[in-house]
C-alpha cells in the first residue's frame, strides 16, 4: 500500500508517519521509485502500536523506540512483550533499579503472601507503597492485610484481561491490544466500581 493508504487505515497523518520513519520508529517501506515506497500489514500493525505507546501510554519518541526494540528482542515471549507494552517491565532491566519507594517492604510482603510473580522493577509496586503511606499519614489504618481481598479481586480481573489477548500470535498486535485493554479500560473499571458502590449503599440503606 502507498503511504496515503497507510495513513487512511491507521488514522495517522502522513506528516506524522514520515516523522516516525525519520526517527526509526517505523521501518522503511519497499522502494518503488526515487520518491515512492510500498508498505504492508506489518507496517500498519507497528504504526498502530507506535500510536498507542505515544498516545495512550504517553511515552516520548525515544522511550517508544526503546520499548519497540525490546519487544522485537522478546518477540516470541508473550509475557515479556505484554509487560513491556503496558509498562509493567522496563525496556532495559540492566539499567533499571528495583522500586524503593516508601512502603516498598510492605508491598513486597503482600506480593509474597499472595504468591504472585512480579518484576521487582514494576512501577505499580511504588504506586502501591506510596498509596499505603499516604493513607496512613492521613490517619487511615490501612495495611497489606486490608488489601488482600482487593488483590484477590484484581487477580480475577487479570484472568479476564489476559483471556482477551489470546486472539493473535503477532507480538505487535498483542502489545497494542494489551495497551488498549489495560490502560484505556481502567477508567471504565473505576466507573463500574463507583456504580457498584452506589448500588451497595442504596441496598444497605433501603
Amino acid at each position: 500500500m502507498r503511504i496515503s493508504e497507510l495513513s487512511r487505515r491507521s488514522e495517522v497523518p502522513i506528516a506524522t508517519i514520515k516523522y516516525y520513519l525519520r526517527e526509526g520508529l517505523l521501518p522503511p517501506g519497499r522502494s518503488t521509485s526515487a520518491t515512492q515506497a510500498e508498505y504492508d500489514e506489518a507496517h500498519l500493525r507497528r504504526l498502530r502500536l507506535v500510536r498507542a505507546l505515544i498516545g495512550v501510554r504517553g511515552l516520548s519518541v525515544s522511550a517508544t523506540k526503546e520499548v519497540l526494540g525490546a519487544i522485537a528482542a522478546h518477540g516470541g515471549e508473550q509475557h515479556q512483550v505484554l509487560g513491556l507494552a503496558v509498562g509493567a517491565r522496563p525496556a532495559d532491566e540492566d539499567a533499571a533499579r528495583p522500586a524503593t519507594a516508601p512502603g516498598a517492604a510492605e508491598v513486597d510482603a503482600l506480593i509474597a503472601e499472595l504468591g504472585w510473580e512480579v518484576s521487582p522493577y514494576a512501577p505499580a509496586r511504588a504506586v502501591l507503597g506510596e498509596t499505603l503511606e499516604t493513607l496512613r499519614s492521613l490517619g487511615e489504618p490501612v495495611d497489606r492485610h486490608t488489601l488482600l481481598p482487593y488483590a484477590e479481586l484484581a487477580a480475577r480481573t487479570a484472568v479476564l484481561d489476559l483471556d482477551q489477548l489470546r486472539t493473535s500470535d503477532d507480538p505487535l498486535e498483542q502489545a497494542e491490544r494489551a495497551l488498549l485493554l489495560t490502560v484505556l479500560l481502567e477508567p471504565a473499571l473505576l466507573a463500574l466500581r463507583r456504580l457498584a458502590q452506589e448500588n451497595e449503599s442504596a441496598r444497605r440503606n433501603a
